[in-house]
């Protein structure tokens, strides 16, 4: 299937790029995965699956980098690990803070590309968005990383080390240590588990960069490993995957993810959605809403949440708001509708809708029986607020991108 929107020539899925002292790098491999790797470098099989399993609880219930501080391993089995392995994270480029406690990454890959990840306390939550690809493939108008080209996806490495990385900087990895194990000996089961109580980060969501449904196997083994009981054993409702509405990968996302989802909405007419989320033109509002109809586990406990940027005089009006519900009511579908006030970026062709139109809406959907709250914009003052992450990796302007779209889609008929 041919990907809509703005696609670079070259191919986008690639090789982690190797290391230049030979090492393999351990980081968003599954316990499968890393058993294999310990075979090839040499260890038979029993040995390869006992290490595996020890390896695998190192790197993502404890995030542990150093083998050294792997206190069941015996210190022999230690160094031959890192003669042969190391686990990564990414590089941090920049590290920002918003007065309002809101925190941005920009983050740096082996092969030099950047991507950002951000996340938001809140009184009862901590929300991290990650990111699933550099660039994005969609070129939606409201949104500064559609101003970017895609440049490639993120690996599954990648895309977990984020949730690594945020765990290290905000210290909320288990205490304690194994050094009472045997080498060989299994978990005994007393080491401290994860649970969301008392942490900061408690939420995951697939809205930073990039389309992730376009990303689809690298975000669905990250994902496997986040959600693993023996890992960061974070619960599949804690995490929502937002799309712009890849159709024919929603049900797939259903069943083999089955995390909580989030679809971009925007607008409830095909003229406006054709012009702000070109996505809109290959697969319609009527095709998107059924296919939300059938997502795997969506009821009233597990609703979908749509996300609507309010755009001054082109998506806002109390008539908009009325077809929005009459839209949700026709699919019968379990929905919560996120408003969000636009957020500006250097060059934005719109304008935020005002306070009082913004609350007009909302209240309109709110009579309708359907949750609409209003989001508060997080992290404005450091462009990390909704629709404004872009790294350096390649700047274009809105004119090129607009006319490069058009092209795009064009050439797809």
């Amino acid at each position: 299937m041919p990907i809509p929107g703005l696609v670079d020539p070259v191919p986008v899925p690639r090789a982690i790029t190797p290391r230049e002292d030979g090492r393999a790098d351990l980081l968003g491999l599954s316990r499968a995965q890393i058993r294999a790797e310990l075979s090839t470098a040499g260890l038979d099989e029993r040995q390869a699956k006992l290490r595996a399993k020890q390896l695998f609880h190192w790197l993502y219930h404890r995030g542990e980098t150093d083998f050294e501080a792997m206190t069941d391993l015996a210190k022999p089995m230690r160094g031959w690990m890192a003669e042969r392995f190391v686990v990564g994270r990414p590089a941090v480029v920049e590290a920002q803070v918003s007065t309002d406690g809101t925190r941005k990454w920009l983050l740096r890959s082996d092969d030099g590309q950047e991507y950002e990840m951000v996340f938001i306390p809140d009184a009862d939550r901590g929300t991290l968005c990650v990111s699933s690809q550099v660039g994005c493939t969609l070129n939606c108008r409201f949104c500064h990383t559609g101003t970017m080209r895609l440049v490639r996806n993120l690996t599954p490495g990648e895309i977990v080390g984020q949730v690594m990385l945020a765990r290290d900087a905000l210290g909320e990895w288990p205490r304690g240590t194994m050094a009472g194990l045997d080498d060989g000996d299994e978990d005994d089961g007393d080491a401290p588990r994860y649970t969301t109580d008392g942490r900061l980060l408690t939420n995951i969501v697939m809205m930073g960069m990039g389309e992730p449904l376009y990303n689809f196997d690298n975000v669905r083994d990250a994902l496997r490993l986040v959600m693993d009981g023996d890992g960061l054993a974070l619960s599949k409702r804690r995490i929502t995957l937002s799309t712009s509405g890849v159709v024919p990968m929603m049900a797939r996302a259903g069943e083999e993810i089955g995390v909580n989802l989030a679809v971009s909405l925007h607008a409830v007419t095909k003229e406006v959605r054709d012009e702000i989320v070109p996505l809109n033109r290959k697969y319609g509002l009527e095709e998107l809403l059924a296919a939300c109809a059938a997502y795997p586990g969506a009821n009233n406990a597990r609703r979908i949440t749509f996300e609507y940027v309010m755009l001054k005089d082109k998506n806002d009006s109390d008539e908009d708001a009325r077809e929005l519900v009459r839209l949700l009511r026709r699919y019968k579908l379990p929905a919560k509708v996120n408003l969000i006030p636009f957020n500006p970026w250097p060059g934005a062709p719109y304008e935020c809708s005002t306070p009082e139109q913004i609350k007009r809406f909302s209240n309109i959907v709110f009579e309708a029986g359907i949750s609409a709250p209003v989001r508060t914009p997080r992290g404005r003052d450091i462009m990390a607020a909704c629709g404004q992450l872009k790294s350096a990796s390649e700047k274009k302007s809105r004119a090129e991108l607009d006319r490069l779209a058009e092209e795009k889609l064009a050439a797809l008929g």
